[in-house]
């Protein structure tokens, strides 16, 4: 009983205030104060007032003027609402207190100094009660506090509001993540979404604290980007560039500040492990930080860990980087390409610790091989947009290892369509674009194809020719062939190559001096034309140095085994060649 006793008296006190204020209002007693809030005014009485609140009563105890008729609150927190329930409060009216108002009645009770210790039962008694006993024993409860908060700093900080909320959300979710009450699994990473950055930031560092894995607060932060940039992060699953139901460029300066703030502060979340994250994920952060122009220490970092997993990666996800939202236009591709550059780097780091010297000369690993065959077809992809340079397109190509890839079809399949959808190309740009490729690295299939394509230059075409000429006088029919013979088949064609382009001047030089003396027997009568014509023909007949080098260069290409019964002209190539049987055409300079 004597227990019960204080528990009698509150609840009298209580049923004497609201007596009061009933009493108040049926007297219809006039009011004496005005309590400004904002915009909002309150006519109340001061003693019912006074008997709650200290600060009130200071006020009104320190006034110069005797007759204080009006005290202005603006600054309490909470604003007009939550002073309206604290007025009830004070008249002894009875209000619902709940998750969404207490923090706010806790903080507005501090301000107003309703504690317990000026007066029993007091309103900042009652809402540290409701907050032990009611909202923060569930998580649902503690989220919506620690969300009321958010506008009641530093009230809230400071009566660690905000601290006793985060340790409930943190120990409450590790405990869902490892033995989950309901289904889904990850609804408390549902419920975290409603939460500033800030709060949900120390809610992640909390739960890292308490051992919580570094999966369970990836897959948390993937929730929460979902749903904060849902404009931006919408589609990371790489089935599409075209996923946009909204044009972001319509949007405001102001909404992309916001936006890219809350971007980095996204990225400063992620755990230390590189690996936690998936690929598309990452890819699609990415691309949010290149179109709002976050800070390159955001976009490094996204970078890094890209780089780290790239052996996971797909054409979607590079495709991702690579287009801006509606799909139409290239973004700059120096992400794509600091990326490969990584991965290639630590690759060769590894190399290196593995005691290979990291210079790829003995196989590459599998993950390398796997990133290589995913770029040359994500150049594919890419090469049919005209805005696309060489220097770009060579520059992402260069990258992989030469070691790296085992057959060149996927590359020239890119440079096919690059220089289809480039047809004002001259022949040594067209040439710079063909040097990310090694002829002799491509299959019969692709060789046979190039030897009839007229798009490539004149000296890749040859290379494909000559080089199944030499494998089929050698009888081989594997289309593999060793380190060694590729080498040597090489340095053959270049000096082939060489006498070739030396041969084409030649005739070249030929064709004209034979025009000009045609065009002087046509201007010129008989008698003339002899004595011009026996003046040329004792200058190329004569011992002077032209005949000379005329006659070794044809001796020269006379030795030339390859091509003594084949023809170096591609000029007038048919569609159709039939590389077993090569013609039998002379290769001279006449």
């Amino acid at each position: 009983m004597a227990m019960d006793a204080p528990v009698m008296s509150e609840d009298m006190l209580s049923i004497a205030m609201e007596r009061t204020g009933q009493w108040v209002f049926s007297q219809e007693i006039p009011t004496d104060v005005i309590i400004q809030v904002g915009e909002a005014n309150f006519s109340l009485h001061k003693f019912m007032l006074v008997a709650k609140s200290n600060y009130i009563r200071k006020i009104v105890a320190e006034s110069e003027d005797a007759d204080l008729t009006r005290i202005d609150l603006s600054d309490i927190p909470g604003g007009p609402e939550v002073f309206e329930k604290a007025a009830k409060f004070c008249y002894g009216v009875n209000f619902e207190i709940t998750v969404h108002n207490v923090g706010a009645l806790r903080c507005a009770a501090e301000y107003l100094e309703m504690t317990d210790q000026y007066c029993g039962s007091n309103l900042a008694g009652r809402t540290d009660d409701f907050l032990s006993q009611v909202a923060l024993t569930s998580l649902s409860g503690a989220i919506v506090v620690l969300k009321s908060c958010e506008d009641l700093l530093p009230f809230a900080e400071d009566l660690k509001i905000v601290q006793r909320c985060v340790e409930v959300v943190s120990v409450k979710a590790c405990n869902e993540a490892c033995f989950p009450s309901r289904s889904p699994t990850n609804w408390w990473a549902d419920e975290l979404t409603i939460l500033d950055v800030a709060f949900f930031g120390r809610v992640m560092k909390a739960m890292r604290q308490r051992g919580a894995k570094s999966l369970t607060i990836a897959s948390s932060i993937i929730t929460y980007t979902e749903r904060a940039l849902r404009d931006l992060v919408r589609d990371h699953s790489a089935s599409g560039i075209k996923s946009s139901t909204m044009d972001p460029l319509e949007d405001s300066s102001g909404v992309r500040a916001y936006q890219r703030d809350l971007l980095e502060s996204i990225v400063s979340l992620l755990p230390n492990e590189k690996a936690a994250f998936p690929i598309n994920f990452l890819c699609c952060l990415l691309r949010s930080g290149i179109f709002l122009k976050a800070s390159a220490t955001c976009k490094n970092e996204l970078e890094k860990r890209i780089s780290v997993i790239l052996e996971h990666v797909t054409v979607g996800d590079l495709l991702v980087l690579s287009f801006t939202y509606d799909g139409e236009r290239l973004f700059e591709l120096d992400s794509v390409r600091r990326i490969v550059a990584g991965f290639v780097e630590n690759e060769k780091s590894m190399a290196v610790f593995n005691g290979s010297g990291g210079d790829f000369r003995e196989p590459c690993s599998t993950g390398l091989q796997r990133v290589a065959k995913t770029v040359d077809a994500y150049l594919g992809e890419i090469a049919s947009y005209t805005e696309l340079s060489i220097s770009k397109f060579n520059g992402i190509a260069n990258i992989i290892p030469k070691g790296a890839r085992k057959v060149d079809d996927d590359l020239y399949r890119a440079i096919d369509i690059y220089l289809k959808a480039h047809p004002s190309l001259d022949e040594i740009e067209r040439e710079k674009v063909c040097s990310v490729m090694d002829p002799l690295k491509l299959s019969h299939e692709a060789r046979l194809h190039a030897s009839q394509n007229k798009r490539l230059p004149v000296q890749i075409v040859l290379h494909a020719l000559y080089f199944d000429q030499l494998k089929l006088r050698s009888g081989v029919v594997d289309d593999r062939s060793s380190p060694a013979s590729a080498v040597t088949t090489r340095s053959q064609l270049q000096a082939d190559a060489s006498l070739i382009k030396e041969n084409e001047e030649l005739r070249s030089e030929l064709l004209r001096m034979k025009m000009y003396i045609s065009d002087m027997k046509k201007g010129v009568g008989g008698g003339g034309t002899t004595s011009t014509n026996h003046r040329h023909q004792q200058k190329w007949s004569g011992s002077g140095r032209r005949p000379t080098f005329f006659s070794s260069v044809s001796r020269t290409l006379g030795k030339l085994i390859p091509f003594r019964q084949g023809s170096k002209d591609t000029s007038n190539m048919e569609d159709a060649v039939d590389i077993t049987k090569p013609r039998r055409r002379r290769f001279s300079v006449s």
